[in-house]
């Protein structure tokens, strides 16, 4: 990856990505998969050049959202020379079920 802003991902963030892959390993195809992988690849790379590219959260200011795919997203927070993902979340899921603490 190009330098840039360094990524950290929070234990739930990490909690979250391995059940959607665990979820999409029996659900989808490998093709699907890797689609998958080499989207959050660029959405990650996107982050780490430019974090104040993608919206607002509706739930915080702070907080900024990247739609990885129509049905997962990616909710994350810049710090000073970091960006901190708080969630992978499945787009399926309430919002209710968010945790971006």
């Amino acid at each position: 990856m190009i330098s840039g802003y360094r990524i950290l991902w929070t234990d739930n963030a990490l909690l979250e990505l391995k059940k959607t892959v665990t979820y999409l390993e029996q659900n989808w195809t490998e093709r699907e998969l890797k689609k998958l992988a080499t989207q959050l690849e660029k959405t990650l790379q996107l982050i780490s050049q430019n974090p104040y590219l993608f919206q607002t959260s509706d739930v915080k200011k702070e907080v900024r959202r990247a739609v990885v795919l129509t049905v997962n997203s990616i909710y994350y927070r810049v710090l000073e020379n970091d960006v901190e993902i708080l969630s992978f979340f499945s787009n399926r899921q309430s919002p209710d079920k968010r945790k971006l603490k």
